[in-house]
C-alpha cells in the first residue's frame, strides 16, 4: 500500500509524521460527498473509515509515532559525513551540513525547542524541564562525521538477524567476511541482531550509533511526559574525527552544567580519562646527486629520517601498548631524497610522561642534526588535547551518576580509560565536564565495522536514565 506522510494541527500543537495510505485519502475525499469515490475503497470502506478516524484521535491526543531506533540509525548512515583533515573548512565537508539539517528538521518535528543550527555545523536543541524544582542542566552530545580513513560514500548496511555465532559474509563477490576468529568479540553477540557493512565502506556507527541513541530518548521523553526530568541540552558537532570538533564549541551559549559524548564502543563503557596527545611532523631534507657520482655528496633524506624512526623506542608502539601504556605512532611518511615528510603522533597518560615523550623527540631531532648538519631535520610540535580526568576528578559525582544509571538499566559498567580522545576531553578543558558512555559499536573507522542493536538501545536506555535521575542528583 503506498502513502505519504500528513501532519494535522492539534490542540496540543502539531502532530507530525502519520503515514496515511493513499485509500484513506480516496476514503476522506468520499467522506465529504464524492460517494462515487467509495468505488475505489474496494469492499474496505470500514476499515478505512476507522484508520481514518484513528489518525485524527492520536494527533488530538498529540500522540507522536515513534521511529525505531534501528531504522533512524539506517537512515542516517546513507548520508556521507565523511570528514576532511585538508578544506580549511567548518564543517570540512558539505554532506556534514546537509546531515545536519536534516538532524534540526528531526528534532523541530519530535518536539525539541531552541533548535539552532549554526554556520560551522554545530546543532543544539533544548528539551525543557516537565518539573517545578531547578535542578542541573545535563547534556549530551554525538558527532555527526565518520572518520576520512575508509570511504563514507554508499554506505549499505546489511541486517543480521538472531546471529548464529559463525562467520558473516560482507561482501560474497570479493570474499569479505567478518569472522570471530579475527574478531572474538563478535561471540559475545550470538543470537541478537546485528547490523554490519557490506565489506566496501564503513558503517558509521561512530558516531551515528550515539545521534540515534540521544535522538530516540528526547523522543521517548517528550512522548512520556510521566518521566519527570530536568531541563537537558543536546548538541550534535561537525569533524570530531579529524580533533577539530570542539574549535566552535560555545560552551556558555549551550549552557550546560556537565555532559556526556555518547561517542563510546562496546556496551556498558564508562570513561572520564583519556590520553593526552600531541602531534609531531618532522621534515628531512637530503640533496640528491646522480648516484653513480654520489660518494661523499648525496644526503638521502628517507634514510634519514628511517634513522630518526629506528631510534624510537622499539616497543613503545601501538601495536605493543595496552591500558595506560602510551607510545610513538609513525602515523605516516612521504618523500624522495631531497625531502621525505612524516607525522608522529605522540600519546600517554600521565601528564610528567607525555612531556617526556616529547623531550626525547626534540632530543633524537638534534642528534640527527648534529650528525647531518644544522637544519637538517625540522620538528613541529602541537598539543591536541590532554586527559580529562584532571577535570572531572573534581566533579566525579558525574561518573557515579552514569554508573548508576547503567546499572539501573541492566547495563554492566566498564570503566576504563579511552585509548584516544573524544570532543569531551577539550570540552572539559574549556569548563564543560563531559565523561564518555557507550554508543554500542565495534571496529570503528573500517570495513569491519559492526553495531549490535541491542547495545545501542541500552545507549538509549542510560540517557533515559541519567535524565530521570539528574532531579535526584547530590553534590558532594
Amino acid at each position: 500500500m503506498y502513502g505519504y506522510r500528513k501532519t494535522f494541527k492539534t490542540e496540543g500543537g502539531i502532530c507530525p509524521g502519520v503515514l496515511i495510505p493513499v485509500s484513506v485519502i480516496s476514503f476522506k475525499k468520499a467522506w465529504c460527498g464524492k460517494r462515487r469515490a467509495l468505488l475505489f475503497l474496494d469492499g474496505h470502506y470500514y476499515l478505512f473509515a476507522l484508520f481514518f478516524l484513528y489518525c485524527k484521535y492520536i494527533c488530538k491526543k498529540n500522540v507522536r509515532i515513534m521511529t525505531s531506533i534501528t531504522d533512524r540509525f539506517i537512515r542516517y548512515t546513507k548520508f556521507n559525513t565523511q570528514s576532511d583533515p585538508n578544506t580549511g573548512m567548518s564543517p570540512s565537508t558539505p554532506g556534514q551540513m546537509v546531515f545536519s539539517q536534516h538532524l534540526a528538521e528531526e528534532l523541530k518535528e519530535i518536539g525539541l525547542q531552541d533548535i539552532d543550527l549554526d554556520d560551522n555545523g554545530y546543532i543544539m536543541a533544548t528539551l525543557p524541564s516537565n518539573i517545578d524544582e531547578e535542578t542541573p542542566v545535563a547534556g549530551f552530545i554525538a558527532h555527526v562525521d565518520t572518520s576520512p580513513d575508509f570511504s563514507g560514500k554508499n554506505v549499505s548496511p546489511q541486517i543480521i538477524e538472531n546471529y548464529d555465532g559463525g562467520d558473516i559474509t560482507l561482501n560474497a563477490g570479493k570474499n569479505i567476511l567478518l569472522k570471530p576468529t579475527a574478531f572474538p568479540e563478535l561471540s559475545y553477540y550470538k543470537g541478537q541482531k546485528i547490523i554490519t557493512t557490506d565489506g566496501t565502506t564503513l558503517l558509521g556507527a561512530d558516531d551515528k550509533a550515539g545521534v540515534a541513541a540521544i535522538i530516540s530518548a528526547m523522543e521517548h521523553l517528550v512522548n512520556h511526559q510521566e518521566i519527570k526530568h530536568g531541563k537537558i541540552r543536546i548538541c550534535f558537532t561537525p569533524d570530531e574525527e579529524i580533533g577539530e570538533g570542539a574549535d566552535h564549541f560555545d560552551v556558555e551559549k549551550f549552557g550546560a552544567d556537565f555532559a556526556y559524548t555518547v561517542d563510546g564502543g562496546q556496551i556498558g563503557e564508562l570513561e572520564y580519562e583519556n590520553f593526552n596527545a600531541a602531534l609531531a611532523k618532522v621534515v628531512a631534507h637530503g640533496r640528491n646527486v646522480h648516484p653513480g657520482y654520489a660518494r661523499g655528496k648525496m644526503l638521502n633524506s628517507i634514510r634519514v629520517a628511517n634513522q630518526l624512526v629506528m631510534m624510537l623506542p622499539r616497543h613503545e608502539t601501538p601495536e605493543h601498548a595496552q591500558g595506560y601504556e602510551g607510545f610513538y605512532h609513525l602515523m605516516s611518511l612521504k618523500g624522495n631524497v631531497e625531502k621525505t615528510k612524516m607525522q608522529f603522533l605522540i600519546r600517554d597518560f600521565k601528564r610528567d610522561r607525555f612531556e617526556d615523550r616529547k623531550t626525547e623527540m626534540r632530543h633524537l631531532v638534534n642528534k640527527i642534526n648534529q650528525e647531518f648538519g644544522p637544519g637538517t631535520m625540522e620538528l613541529e610540535i602541537k598539543d591536541q588535547y590532554y586527559n580529562m580526568r584532571e577535570k572531572i576528578q573534581p566533579v566525579k559525582y558525574i561518573v557515579d551518576l552514569a554508573e548508576e544509571a547503567m546499572k539501573e538499566v541492566d547495563v554492566k559498567p566498564k570503566i576504563q580509560p579511552i585509548r584516544g580522545g573524544t570532543d569531551g576531553a577539550r570540552l572539559s578543558y574549556m569548563g564543560l565536564p563531559t565523561p564518555n558512555i557507550f554508543a554500542g559499536g565495534h571496529n570503528f573507522h573500517g570495513r569491519f565495522e559492526f553495531l549490535p542493536v541491542a547495545s545501542m538501545e541500552k545507549a538509549r536506555d542510560v540517557v533515559l536514565k541519567i535524565a530521570e535521575l539528574v532531579p535526584s542528583l547530590q553534590k558532594p
